[in-house]
């Protein structure tokens, strides 16, 4: 009788394992997928999409085409309830689903208030499938009202609301030369680009200064109303537009499992990416949480999760030893500036340059190539 695997949330990892199986198929193994989206967006290069490099197409894997290609049965639905233990989830379309191993990879959800961020002027930057067609559709309001300036405020200062600080003001430039605008990156802590160097910080503040970008550090945002923000601080920022671009939070859908999880939320698992508490139940990119050896929530670690997984799968349903996933200490960072080039930072080097630019679309259009299967 086929044993079924079953992958929930088509993320950067569990994305890729469907690639593998299609080279590779698990004999005796059924294949079933389950995603919200018929596409997965890869957040690699959302940046250089939103910045006009390239076309919305470049960031997109076609799932329904990978899975046909891996032999699969693919369902655009989203859970209903889980019973872990008895190994089966309720999908509030299809039903009840039956697995032997699971595999979760549903990802993150910005950190913040959900009463705040359901007004509507602000653009959460996840479900990242539908943010490009958000943010333009709310461009295409403010474009209407002729020579005012319009107030964009990007919570979050990480490197993701970096990067679309620089970009978006790209696509401002080249697309909308009509509207008059003001950037501003608002973050309650004290610096942008947390996790990189003070030489690549400063570096990247003196880039946003040179793009008329402002930054307003060490403040929170707590309300937004009738077009004003109101921080932490007590001081109010006019804001059309806000784009919500914090750290990691947990998605309410993994409060839906009965299973160990860590402070914040996410699904609690063993070196081999494994549930602490279900063995055949494995979660990979930012829905797990190793207790053990705690990491970033970062794309680049769910990518390299992914042959860790294929081979526990493999060695789980074959009863062969499991391998550990090791998170590198440090990685090659690529922040796309908007403007034809990108800083790198490796270790204490960086650099910024066309040829890193380059570089980072090298890397990132290459991941997507690997799953474009027709091509």
């Amino acid at each position: 009788m086929p044993r079924n695997l079953v992958l929930y949330g088509l993320g950067h990892t569990n994305a890729d394992l469907v690639r593998r199986f299609a080279e590779h198929p698990i004999p005796g193994c059924r294949l079933i997928c389950v995603s919200k989206f018929p596409k997965a967006t890869y957040s690699g290069m959302l940046p250089a999409v939103l910045a006009g490099q390239f076309p919305e197409t470049a960031m997109q894997i076609d799932l329904r085409s990978l899975t046909k290609h891996a032999g699969g049965d693919l369902r655009i639905d989203d859970l209903e309830s889980a019973d872990l233990q008895n190994r089966t989830i309720t999908l509030k379309e299809s039903g009840t689903l039956a697995y032997d191993i699971l595999s979760i990879g549903v990802g993150s959800v910005p950190k913040g208030d959900s009463a705040v961020m359901n007004q509507p002027c602000v653009l959460p930057i996840k479900p990242m499938q539908t943010f490009l067609a958000r943010l333009l559709g709310r461009l295409a309001v403010l474009k209407e009202t002729p020579g005012r300036k319009v107030s964009i405020v990007i919570v979050g200062g990480g490197v993701a609301g970096v990067e679309i600080a620089f970009c978006l003001r790209r696509r401002l430039i080249d697309d909308y030369p009509e509207l008059t605008f003001q950037l501003k990156i608002l973050s309650a802590g004290d610096t942008i680009a947390t996790g990189m160097t003070d030489k690549s910080v400063r570096r990247l503040e003196g880039l946003l200064r040179h793009a008329d970008v402002q930054l307003s550090l060490g403040k929170r945002a707590e309300n937004i109303s009738d077009g004003v923000l109101l921080a932490s601080d007590g001081t109010s920022h006019d804001c059309d537009l806000c784009i919500w671009a914090t750290g990691a939070s947990a998605p309410n859908v993994l409060g839906r499992m009965t299973a160990a999880k860590d402070d914040a939320g996410f699904l609690a698992t063993r070196p081999t990416l494994q549930l602490v508490d279900h063995p055949e139940v494995f979660a990979v990119g930012d829905a797990g949480t190793c207790l053990e050896r705690p990491h970033p929530k970062a794309g680049v670690y769910a990518v390299r999760q992914s042959p860790i997984l294929w081979h526990n799968l493999n060695a789980q349903l074959n009863q062969r030893a499991l391998k550990s996933f090791q998170p590198q200490k440090d990685f090659l960072r690529l922040v796309n500036t908007g403007d034809g080039k990108a800083l790198a930072q490796y270790r204490r080097w960086t650099l910024h340059h066309r040829g890193c630019l380059w570089l980072k679309n090298r890397i990132d259009l290459g991941f997507l190539h690997q799953h474009d299967l027709d091509g």
